[in-house]
């Protein structure tokens, strides 16, 4: 039997640190509503030479080099985005350029937040059929980008940044990912969305959000789709050793803890230091908690996501 490990981990962020006290200065808000409302304190907000590709690129670089291979290693992209550089070409394709990789199959998947989540399952499958050996796994955002800086109840939310995993191939391994869940339902596009697109307005369009009823789907989705994908594995939910979820909003968090019945302190938050960053932001937090030293090999850990579509997700892995 062959299992898709995680190999190595890596991540990035723009240069440009912005705090809630800064943001105030543009924005109708304060630190303090800010913080209460979502914890977030810090995001990064990528400047003009900083791009989804470009970041997602030196995510991978690290990843790539904590799992002691080489570019030339890599046998597959595959890049959760929301705002990718171009219509087309994909921004995995950008990411395979610029690694200097000269074949591999190259491609992005749109799933918003969630989308690190659909990305790993896709790879995983992939790497388990022998269509690569080493994949990389990406989620980068610059969701700066889309953002409508005059509104405040979305524009405090969000910042960019990218994260990255090397899943490699490995037999009879007791490691690697152990289940994945993920689920869509199109019939709540209207409660999280972006108001533009190619095929209708000609525009990027900007970011549209109803915050209470995301929160509440969110919350019941979360607990439904970790029961599910731990059931898949046949783990029990106190023998997961870490919660690494999407960091969208601390209360979101905390609920979804609660209602697994798992201290908070067994949940990775990196909310109030780099905001949501939509499918970068699980990524991102594994990458912080390893090395940081507290996710450690041989542990169990749950990684979910929830995003616009709405689509959601969670996979179980033995790091």
């Amino acid at each position: 039997m062959v299992r898709s490990i995680i190999a190595g981990t890596g991540s990035a962020l723009p240069a440009n640190r912005v705090s809630n006290a800064e943001l105030a200065e543009r924005v109708d808000t304060t630190d303090e509503w800010i913080i209460e409302r979502t914890g977030i304190r810090f995001r990064h907000i990528a400047g003009p030479d900083e791009t989804t590709a470009t970041l997602g690129a030196d995510a991978a670089r690290r990843a790539i080099e904590a799992a002691g291979l080489t570019p030339a290693d890599i046998g597959m992209i595959v890049l959760a985005t929301a705002t990718p550089d171009n219509t087309f070409p994909s921004s995995a394709t950008k990411i395979q350029a610029l690694l200097g990789i000269p074949d591999a199959v190259a491609f992005d998947v749109a799933a918003v937040c969630s989308g690190f989540l659909y990305a790993l399952g896709i790879a995983d499958s992939m790497i388990r059929t022998g269509t690569a050996n080493h994949a990389l796994v990406i989620g980068s955002e610059t969701f700066s980008r889309i953002l409508d800086w005059e509104d405040r109840g979305t524009c405090v939310l969000f910042g960019d940044g990218a994260g990255a995993v090397v899943l490699s191939a490995e037999e009879n391994s007791d490691r690697g990912i152990l289940s994945s869940s993920l689920h869509a339902d199109g019939g709540h596009g209207e409660l999280l969305y972006v108001d533009g697109g190619p095929s209708t307005t000609g525009t990027v369009g900007k970011l549209r959000m109803k915050g209470r009823e995301v929160f509440r789907h969110a919350v019941k989705n979360l607990a439904d789709v970790l029961g599910t994908a731990l059931d898949k594995a046949g783990v029990a939910a106190g023998e997961v050793d870490w919660v690494v979820p999407h960091q969208a909003n601390i209360r979101i968090l905390e609920a979804t803890a609660k209602k697994l019945g798992l201290p908070m302190d067994r949940v990775v938050v990196t909310v109030d230091r780099h905001a949501n960053t939509s499918a970068a932001s699980v990524p991102l937090a594994l990458d912080t908690a390893i090395r940081d030293g507290r996710i450690t090999r041989g542990q169990t850990l749950v990684l979910e996501a929830m995003g616009g579509g709405f689509t959601w997700g969670a996979s179980v892995v033995r790091y």
